[in-house]
C-alpha cells in the first residue's frame, strides 16, 4: 500500500477535482424557461370552461373572420389590429341585441341604426335650375317664374305638334330637366308681328340639348332646338349657336328699317380655358355671362346695322383666345 492511500493528503485533492467537474457540468447545463404564455393560455381556457363555453362553440367562433366573441361574456383580448369593414350587405342586427364588433374593451359600445321611418317620400323639384345671374340673364323685368311658365309653354308646344310616327320628332323632357340661361323681351317684326319675350334652356341629360322657345300672350309661338354637344367637331375654344340669329336680328323683310331700340343676345358654348369674353354690337358695348360652359352675351341696339356681334374670348391670363373676325365658320354680316 502506497503512502498515497494511507496518508491524509490525498483526499483534498479528489474533492478539489471533484468540485471542477461539477462546477464545469454546471456551466454548461442551463434550466429551462418557465413557460408564462403557455400558463396563460391553459388558464384562459380553463376559465372559459368554468363559463360555459363548450368546445363547439369556440370551433364556431374560431371559424368569424372579423374577430372573437365571448358568449355570455366580454370580448375575449388578442392582438390590436384594423378594424373590420362592414359591407353594405350586411344584415343589422335585431333591436335590442348587440351589434358584433372586432377585439375591443368591455366599456366600448356599439351604436345601432335607428329603425327605419314610413315618411312621405321627398317630392321630385319641377322648376328649372336658375341662370348663374338672375340680374344679367333674367332681362327686361321677366321673372325666374315667368320664364320657367314659358319653358313649360314652350315643352307642351312640341309635344302638343308631334306628328303621327315622325321619325324625327324628339321628346324634350319636362321643365326640371333644364337650366334657363336666357329671358328677355322678344320685338316683332313683319315675319312675327307681336312683342313677346324669348326664354333659351339648355340641359345636358339624358342628351344634350338647347331650345330658344318665343313666348305671346302666354303660349308657345316659335320652337327652335338643336340636340348633342354645343361644340360638335368644332376646334375652336368659343362656339357660337347658328341658330342663335334669331335673338339678334329682326327679319330680312324689314333690312334696314329694324324696331329701335332693340333688345339683342346671343348664346354659345365656350370651353374651361375661356375665362372671360366681350361683346359689341353696332358700337355699343354689350355684357356676358359664362355659365356652366354656356355664353350668354345681351345689349340694346340704338342703330341700324349690317354686321352681326364682335365675340372676343379670353384665359385666366389675359391673352385673347377667340375672335369671332377670326372664325371662318361664324356669319359676320347679315343678311
Amino acid at each position: 500500500m502506497s503512502e498515497e492511500t494511507q496518508g491524509g493528503g490525498a483526499e483534498p485533492d479528489f474533492e478539489e477535482r471533484l468540485r471542477g467537474l461539477l462546477a464545469g457540468d454546471a456551466a454548461r447545463v442551463r434550466p429551462s424557461p418557465v413557460p408564462y404564455p403557455e400558463i396563460r393560455r391553459r388558464g384562459l381556457v380553463e376559465r372559459r370552461r368554468r363559463r360555459g363555453v363548450t368546445g363547439a362553440a369556440l370551433a364556431a367562433l374560431a371559424a368569424v373572420p372579423v374577430g372573437a366573441y365571448a358568449l355570455g361574456g366580454t370580448a375575449a383580448p388578442g392582438p390590436a389590429g384594423p378594424a373590420p369593414t362592414v359591407l353594405s350587405s350586411a344584415r343589422p342586427a335585431p333591436t335590442g341585441q348587440a351589434t358584433p364588433t372586432g377585439p375591443a374593451t368591455a366599456s366600448a359600445s356599439t351604436p345601432t341604426a335607428p329603425a327605419p321611418t314610413t315618411s312621405a317620400p321627398v317630392a321630385t323639384p319641377t322648376d328649372p335650375a336658375r341662370p348663374a345671374s338672375a340680374a344679367h340673364q333674367l332681362l327686361d323685368g321677366i321673372t325666374f317664374e315667368q320664364a320657367a311658365a314659358g319653358l313649360g309653354a314652350c315643352l307642351d308646344y312640341n309635344k302638343a305638334h308631334r306628328l303621327p310616327k315622325d321619325p324625327t320628332y324628339t321628346d324634350l323632357g319636362k321643365p326640371a330637366d333644364y337650366r334657363i340661361i336666357l329671358a328677355m323681351r322678344s320685338t316683332g317684326d313683319s315675319n312675327a308681328p307681336g312683342d313677346g319675350y324669348f326664354v333659351v334652356a339648355v340641359r345636358e341629360k339624358p342628351v344634350p340639348a338647347r331650345l330658344i322657345c318665343t313666348v305671346k300672350d302666354g303660349a308657345a309661338s316659335g320652337l327652335n332646338t338643336s340636340a348633342g354637344d354645343p361644340f360638335g367637331d368644332a376646334g375652336t375654344p368659343v362656339v357660337p349657336d347658328m341658330n342663335s340669329g334669331k335673338l339678334y336680328q329682326q327679319s330680312v323683310i324689314d333690312k334696314g328699317d329694324w324696331k329701335l331700340p332693340f333688345r339683342w343676345g346671343i348664346i354659345g358654348g365656350h370651353r374651361t380655358s375661356v375665362t372671360r369674353m366681350t361683346v359689341s354690337y353696332g358700337g355699343d358695348a354689350g355684357q356676358v355671362v359664362l355659365d356652366h360652359g354656356w355664353f350668354v352675351a345681351t345689349g340694346t341696339l340704338h342703330e341700324q346695322v349690317t354686321r352681326a356681334p364682335h365675340l372676343k374670348g379670353y384665359d385666366a391670363t389675359g391673352k385673347l383666345v377667340y375672335d369671332s373676325d377670326q372664325d371662318p365658320s361664324y356669319e359676320k354680316t347679315l343678311p
